[in-house]
């Protein structure tokens, strides 16, 4: 259970302002969404949703929580008095997980009273930013791998225990369903995996009764740990004689690991080695700080591993243009007013009023573009459309296109809806969805960018808002 109290501190501080003057009763809307794809890629995959709807569901301040709040010197006492029955009872649109997306276009839509949508800001930026990324980066590796298997190594990596949870849930949704994180597999029912690790090798006298003892243990299971010493020398001749023994029991030997070295080429050498003993079925298991474009040079370069075990950039989601992904949770109407952020770049303007999100397909249903426009706008065929950066560049939806509404109501009056979904039906979603990508989407590097649009009508808005703004900043100076 989050507490009420991850937040930050000027969340309560407006909170405290807005019941002061009576505007916590308002009715208002946020959307939370991101303005570049992390990775400098073209897409992210949507994440964090049932956590976020159960922070929702469950959010409540605890009297001890109300007590800090007390002393901090900050509050009226009618303040805190409120915050007892403090809830969240608003409504939430949002796409399901393991969905793609794409900049600009709404990730979740809270409309409520200002006070609980507000309030609730930093915590699902928390979420959603983070394990909208982490699948993300999951997908990219899956995508990378190809056929073989992406395992999830990243729990001592991690940003702490709450980061391995997230990671291990996150990595799921995006296509890494398996993981050496215990607690993970119980939670959210995942495969668990593992190996054992160069100490167990070296507690031994020799590799050879290392490898022997471990398959005594798990003869049904074993997966040995081939470069403690010298890799061709030793440890895969080693492997072969424990499969040799473990075959003569009724056994096979499930797997060998190579941990360090010249991946593609060890690789290589192993599956040779293997399969003239007669082992084609044994699986060659790669880990050591690997990522997705690791993995693609490896495969490019002849690389034989049927299973990567990715540690450290996976649970860190590290790699040039990932990091964080810089989602952000925007006031778009208050009171019946739609309302806007001007900058001073007009084309980074916010997107005001109560939309809609069409995702555009062709017959094929393939994806061609996301429309965001208001609701109630009526989208006619072959409609021109814009641009959210640039609205100097249009196009036209095309004639035989399809188009379907992108988000559905998840939660109503603080309460979840539907029957909470599974991570293998995230998992088999997001392999869809990346497969109607537009040609060109999931390269790595230098992707085709999907195009998001903005409708007539919400063009027209924003820029009646921004005259608006200018004339009204005019007036203050």
């Amino acid at each position: 259970m989050i507490s009420a109290l991850l937040t930050d501190l000027y969340q309560l501080t407006m909170l405290a302002g807005y019941h002061a003057r009576g505007m916590h009763r308002d009715h208002a809307v946020f959307d939370l969404y991101f303005r570049t794809p992390p990775y400098h890629g073209s897409y992210a995959i949507f994440a964090g949703l049932q956590p976020a709807l159960v922070y929702l569901e469950n959010l409540k301040f605890e009297p001890a929580e109300i007590d800090y709040l007390g002393n901090l010197g900050l509050f009226k006492p009618d303040f805190l008095t409120w915050l007892a029955d403090f809830r969240f009872r608003g409504q939430v649109t949002a796409p399901p997980e393991g969905t793609a997306v794409f900049p600009h276009t709404p990730l979740l839509t809270l409309e409520g009273s200002l006070a609980e949508v507000q309030f609730v800001e930093t915590a699902l930026l928390n979420i959603i930013n983070f394990q909208t990324l982490v699948a993300t980066k999951a997908a990219r590796l899956c995508l990378a791998a190809g056929a073989a298997k992406v395992i999830d190594f990243g729990l001592r990596r991690a940003q702490g225990p709450d980061g391995a949870m997230s990671v291990a849930r996150a990595a799921a949704v995006g296509g890494g369903n398996e993981t050496s994180n215990l607690l993970a597999g119980q939670r959210f029912g995942l495969a668990v995996r593992g190996t054992q690790a160069h100490s167990w090798v070296m507690a031994f006298d020799s590799e050879l009764e290392a490898f022997r003892a471990y398959a005594e243990s798990f003869p049904a299971t074993c997966v040995l740990l081939v470069d403690t010493w010298d890799t061709l020398k030793s440890g895969v001749p080693n492997a072969v004689t424990v499969a040799r023994e473990l075959r003569e029991k009724g056994f096979e030997l499930a797997g060998i690991r190579l941990d360090s070295g010249d991946l593609a080429w060890l690789s290589r050498q192993a599956r040779q080695m293997l399969d003239e003993a007669g082992f084609p079925q044994v699986k060659i298991l790669a880990s050591n700080e690997l990522d997705e474009e690791l993995i693609e040079a490896i495969r490019g370069d002849g690389g034989r591993i049927d299973i990567y075990g990715v540690g450290t950039r996976l649970a860190t989601c590290a790699g040039e243009g990932g990091g964080a992904l810089g989602g952000v949770y925007k006031l778009v109407e208050i009171a019946g007013r739609p309302t806007l952020k001007a900058t001073g770049d007009p084309a980074k303007a916010t997107l005001p009023g109560a939309k809609v999100v069409y995702r555009v397909e062709d017959e094929d249903g393939q994806y061609l573009l996301d429309l965001i426009a208001l609701q109630g706008e009526s989208i006619l065929p072959e409609a021109e459309v814009f641009d959210p950066e640039n609205p100097v560049r249009s196009l036209k939806i095309p004639a035989r296109a399809r188009l379907k509404e992108f988000h559905q109501l998840v939660m109503s009056g603080g309460e979840l809806l539907g029957v909470e979904e599974g991570l293998a039906d995230m998992t088999k979603r997001s392999q869809r969805e990346l497969a109607c990508l537009p040609a060109g989407s999931l390269r790595l590097r230098n992707p085709h960018r999907y195009k998001v649009s903005i409708s007539r009508g919400l063009l027209e808005l924003r820029q009646r808002l921004l005259a608006e703004a200018a004339i009204q900043a005019g007036r203050s100076t």
